[in-house]
């Protein structure tokens, strides 16, 4: 499983470059703060929205610590996604949120 640091997300859309974020958090947990750009996908959805990704773009997938997201990560890479986990999740994240 591949996995990204806060620090090069943040330095990445500080540069600019568009990214792909998907946060696998619940409804309730994103009212506190989303990474601006990011869509949110509860973990128990993936599965059921998948068919929304584009399987040519690459994914950065974010929850609260990074578990869930690595959970996501591990599923779309096995249905054969370019997705990567971001290590440390929002409790680590300390760039805007929206």
């Amino acid at each position: 499983m591949k996995s990204i640091s806060v620090e090069e997300v943040q330095q990445l859309l500080e540069s600019g470059k568009e990214l792909n974020l998907i946060d696998v958090r619940e409804v309730d947990e994103v009212a506190a703060g989303i990474i601006p750009t990011a869509i949110n996908i509860p973990l128990g959805l993936i599965e059921f929205r998948m068919n929304e990704l584009d399987k040519s773009k690459e994914y950065i997938m974010v929850c609260r610590s990074g578990g869930r997201s690595g959970n996501a990560t591990m599923f779309l890479e096995n249905q054969g996604f370019n997705v990567a986990n971001m290590d440390g999740g929002m409790l680590a994240w300390s760039g805007d949120v929206e």
